[in-house]
């Protein structure tokens, strides 16, 4: 699902809300992620997940064009740890799937 996919999804669940401040809720909510983020700070989403900024060593790595080495900085990168509800949800799906085919 898109951006907005998920605006327009919303806008059909809750047709009392304008778009416009869809918009705005969805784009809030992106931007709060990311800033604790940046700031080095772990959001966790009750049944869905969290979001954990992980730190990635410095390391060789290789031009995938030349095949020259190049050295790749130390860097933090954001980590998707999914929740126990998420993980059932998404399993019980699954297995929903496989027997109904």
């Amino acid at each position: 699902m898109t951006r907005s996919e998920l605006i327009a999804q919303l806008a059909e669940e809750y047709p009392h809300l304008l778009i416009r401040d869809i918009e705005r809720i969805v784009g809030t909510i992106f931007e709060e992620i990311g800033a604790a983020l940046a700031r080095g700070d772990r959001v966790e989403l009750r049944g869905f997940g969290a979001f954990i900024p992980r730190k990635r060593d410095a390391r060789n790595g290789r031009n995938p064009r030349t095949g020259d080495m190049v050295a790749v900085e130390e860097k933090s990168v954001p980590f998707f740890k999914v929740g126990k509800e998420l993980r059932e949800r998404i399993n019980h799906h699954m297995q929903t799937r496989k027997t109904s085919t």
